[in-house]
């Protein structure tokens, strides 16, 4: 596969597969999600905070909530990152206890997506 730049910023870089046509962001270590200004959650640096399964690596899943919720609380455009946190609640059955893993910056997101979470749409 070889990438196609297609445009950089201090905080990411966007990249797009000649292949396949599919869209590559890659997001440095050390930038701040969402609006990209200063805030207690970063982009960790995968060599230390990711987690070796089988076959590929992931951030622990309060890491990924925590990121995703401070990119939707930062950046009004960003509502799908708050969206996936709904859903991750609802799929993964998490709990109102699960806050306490998060960041502190984030905990009062997650209780209030995850009391949303609660109300199912009539059938």
């Amino acid at each position: 596969m070889t990438p196609v730049r297609l445009a950089e910023s201090a905080e990411q870089r966007f990249w797009q597969s000649a292949e396949y046509g599919v869209n590559i962001d890659v997001v440095l270590a050390g930038s701040y999600p969402g609006d990209g200004r200063p805030k207690p959650v970063v982009f960790p640096d995968p060599a230390t905070a990711a987690e070796q399964g089988a076959r590929i690596a992931l951030l622990p899943l309060p890491m990924l909530v925590s990121l995703k919720l401070a990119s939707g609380i930062s950046a009004p455009h960003r509502l799908k990152d708050l969206a996936d946190v709904l859903e991750l609640i609802r799929v993964l059955s998490l709990s109102s206890e699960f806050a306490g893993e998060l960041d502190p910056y984030v905990r009062d997101k997650y209780e209030e997506l995850w009391r949303a979470a609660q109300t199912r749409d009539p059938e």
